[in-house]
């Protein structure tokens, strides 16, 4: 991806030397209460996300040594230009279908974070927080993606942040609230609806890719690491690499051929109102 210094996005706040608890160790309190209030404004079990807690959440100091903050710079950098380039997309696409933008937050984080939705973690990965319209990241979940998730390449990554945005648009257009009110009225149809609106943040993310084309700063396999990454978070893989077995009823997110499709549907068309997965199946 042929991408910009831009410096660090006025949107960007960056937390990685404050104090926090040890997100991978256990949830605690806070941890849970910040999963259950996501549950229940996406409709998504966040919980199934997050790996069985083997010990207790041990205190941290969340330093950050010089040497660290300097390595990861240029990913915070890099970080910063997707979030910028993600939110000026948005910015002059959705007047143009009667809605106006207005910019989220990004706030890099270590092991844990107070958020708008209570004490989010590590442990989660990166996640929206509609009550306070932020984006929360600990740069490690990019080693994860590589590594545990086999999804490597920076366009991989802006994906994440893109398909993050991708709930702060869902959002502003209401179509959370809506949501959150249909699975009231239909508790069974819960976990279909959040499908919906995961798969509908990935093809709010090719929208975005689709913008990215047409200025001409993608390279050559940007797209499929963009595919790939899509495809590597579904259910299905998740859950088999977890369990070996696969129970497409306990689905929150969609199976890697609907993640990867919709995305790619974003991508060909450019157009948000491609993005109907209430409607388009």
């Amino acid at each position: 991806m042929l991408w910009k210094d831009e410096g660090r996005s006025s949107n960007l706040e960056d937390r990685r030397g404050m104090g926090g608890m040890g997100g991978r160790a256990g949830m605690g309190i806070g941890g849970t209460a910040v999963l259950l209030i996501l549950s229940l404004i996406f409709g998504r079990n966040f919980f199934d996300d997050v790996p069985a807690a083997t010990s207790t959440v041990t205190q941290s100091n969340g330093s950050l040594s010089p040497t660290d903050s300097a390595a990861e710079e240029p990913e915070v950098r890099f970080v910063s230009f997707v979030l910028n380039d993600v939110q000026r997309t948005w910015a002059k696409t959705l007047p143009k279908y009667g809605a106006q933008y207005h910019d989220a937050g990004l706030v890099l984080f270590r092991n844990a974070t107070q958020t708008g939705c209570g004490t989010g973690q590590t442990a989660m990965g990166p996640f929206y927080c509609p009550l306070d319209e932020k984006v929360y990241v600990d740069l490690e979940f990019y080693d994860e993606l590589k590594t545990k998730f086999g999804a490597s390449g920076d366009f991989a990554q802006a994906y994440v942040i893109a398909h993050e945005l991708g709930h702060h648009v869902q959002h502003i257009l209401g179509t959370d609230a809506k949501v959150r009110r249909a699975q009231q009225s239909d508790p069974s149809a819960a976990n279909a609806l959040s499908v919906r609106m995961e798969l509908q943040a990935d093809c709010f993310a090719g929208v975005w890719g689709h913008d990215t084309q047409q200025r001409n700063i993608l390279q050559q396999g940007d797209v499929e690491e963009g595919l790939n990454a899509a495809a590597s978070v579904g259910d299905d893989r998740i859950q088999q690499r977890r369990s070996g077995r696969v129970n497409q009823e306990s689905f929150t997110h969609g199976s890697a051929a609907q993640r990867s499709s919709w995305f790619k549907k974003g991508f060909d068309t450019g157009d948000p109102r491609a993005c109907d997965t209430f409607g388009g199946g």
